[in-house]
């Protein structure tokens, strides 16, 4: 068993709560969808949470500052894990979790997503014996080669408690026979729509980043590139800022880029001719976002992230997990390839967002799955 890391003296607060749910978070994404539920939970005083950061996600503005001005709870715990490879890294954070569980001895863990962050805490639990909770349960890419769809399968499997996003992946749940597991399954609507409501505001009020970037409002393309498979392999790297090239012709592009992918474009002598910034905050983010004209990205979350603003999206991959935004219209598939992602700017680019339906809860996720869980009583 691992050693018990320190806990803060918040974590010894509240010890008369009749319920107590330990959240296993990684990554800045995961934080800032567990504040909405946190946020929730304050109404109920029945029930009490501790944050446990792995550290998956070693990130210098992940300080203070990002808390107090985010709005979100400092984590109890944090494990330090991080910079390993995916086995060493969710090994030693079971390690430590199982260290935290037993001395908290909470009445259920509950993790969000499909990081490795979310596997070591639902595996952690159910070894355990302690009830498991999934946010955002029931997504699937069809794609066994991503780490997420690994996460995420196993993770579903083995949780007592599913909140799923949406409709799609409540038909996914029950088409993988989960009607036949002992879980319980409910349709939530998605906790990161809260938050892209909540910080647009917040956004609105206190970011700059527009007149900083000299950006007029509707007259820019905001693109983001991370994955992988798009910074690690040269040629899809070229055909991607090729193609920004091209479309920054006809309106400007923005794109905030990790120094490493910069370093990388710099030794293939890839020469972007569009703005590339340094990776901006969340609030900064949600503000170019919520005034940018369309979206290219092979990020998952700014997919979603684009329709809660009214934005159309190129997507940089060969398949997505919201596959709602696709069947209707809002989202398009391009992969690496110049001309296929050029080509769906040039139908976009002037097209106008008719918002018609309503996929993720509209806000209202973090209420009803903490109000659900008051109602469980998870004793």
């Amino acid at each position: 068993m691992g050693t018990c890391p320190k806990v803060s003296q918040t974590a010894q607060t509240n010890q008369e709560a009749r319920m107590k749910i330990i959240t296993v978070v990684g990554a800045r994404p995961q934080f800032i969808k567990a504040a909405a539920v946190s946020r929730a939970f304050r109404n109920y005083p029945d029930i009490q949470e501790l944050i446990v950061h792995t550290g998956q996600h070693f990130d210098h503005n992940m300080s203070d500052v990002f808390f107090k001005e985010m709005d979100i709870p400092h984590p109890h715990y944090n494990l330090q894990v991080q910079g390993l490879s995916h086995a060493a890294m969710t090994g030693q954070m079971m390690e430590k979790l199982e260290a935290v569980l037993e001395k908290e001895k909470p009445d259920a863990v509950m993790v969000y997503g499909d990081t490795n962050s979310t596997l070591a805490g639902a595996l952690t639990a159910k070894k355990m014996h302690i009830k498991v909770i999934h946010v955002e349960a029931g997504l699937r890419s069809h794609n066994m080669r991503m780490p997420e769809e690994v996460n995420r399968i196993l993770t579903d499997r083995i949780s007592d408690i599913l909140f799923v996003p949406t409709q799609h992946a409540m038909d996914i749940l029950k088409q993988e026979g989960f009607e036949n597991f002992d879980c319980k399954i409910f349709l939530s609507g998605d906790v990161m729509e809260d938050s892209a409501i909540h910080y647009a505001k917040k956004a609105a009020a206190e970011s700059t980043i527009l007149q900083q970037l000299g950006l007029q409002q509707n007259k820019y393309c905001l693109a983001t590139i991370h994955r992988q498979e798009n910074t690690d392999e040269p040629g899809r790297l070229l055909n991607i800022i090729e193609a920004l090239n091209e479309i920054n012709n006809h309106m400007p592009v923005v794109l905030p880029l990790h120094p490493r992918t910069r370093k990388k474009l710099k030794t293939l002598h890839i020469e972007p001719a569009f703005a590339i910034i340094d990776p901006v905050g969340y609030l900064d983010m949600m503000q170019l976002l919520q005034h940018t004209r369309l979206v290219i990205t092979d990020s998952g979350g700014l997919q979603k992230e684009s329709f809660f603003f009214s934005k159309f999206c190129i997507i940089l991959r060969e398949q997505s997990e919201w596959v709602e935004l696709l069947e209707y219209g809002y989202n398009f598939l391009a992969s690496s390839e110049k001309e296929k992602i050029v080509g769906t700017f040039h139908i976009l680019a002037d097209r106008k967002f008719e918002k018609q339906h309503n996929f993720y809860g509209g806000g209202t996720a973090s209420e009803y799955i903490a109000g659900t869980l008051h109602q469980l009583q998870l004793k």
